[in-house]
């Protein structure tokens, strides 16, 4: 589960690009990978927003398409259903441990980790850079598709 704090920019990317890595390797089958946020600011009434369109569109560069994709809460219960909650910055590895009711597996985890860096995704939403961003995450998607790997 990727985790970011709308659930329209980065956490998105991540789910779609990560997604893409895996059919790659057609691994599909063997992974569960979603996205959702740490805040109910995109969902109005129960239904989520679309990935905004800036995301989007950086998608679309590298041929990666996320239609249909809403927004979505993180909730306790997911705990349960994954292994691992892969936060885009540290407030979301805050967050998301909140409402995860703490953390007693060490599932919550900062993207970039898996590269060697302890930095957080740079954030496009107040700097427009969703190309930055878009390399940050597939750098970090890469990293741990390869740990991830490494480890069956």
């Amino acid at each position: 589960m990727f985790v970011c704090h709308g659930n329209i920019c980065r956490s998105p990317m991540a789910e779609f690009i990560f997604k893409k890595l895996v059919n790659e390797k057609g691994l599909q089958d063997e992974f569960k990978i979603s996205s959702s946020a740490t805040s109910t600011e995109e969902i109005w009434r129960g239904v989520g927003n679309p990935v905004y369109p800036p995301a989007k569109r950086e998608l679309l560069k590298h041929g990666i398409t996320c239609d249909g994709k809403r927004a979505q809460q993180l909730k306790l219960s997911d705990y349960d259903n994954y292994d691992l909650f892969v936060c885009m910055d540290s407030a979301n590895v805050y967050n998301a441990t909140r409402i995860l009711n703490g953390d007693s597996q060490k599932k919550v985890v900062k993207l970039l980790t898996f590269t060697g860096r302890d930095d957080d995704v740079s954030d496009p939403w107040y700097k427009d850079r969703f190309d930055v961003a878009y390399k940050d995450i597939y750098e970090g998607c890469c990293a741990l598709l390869e740990r991830l790997l490494n480890t069956l």
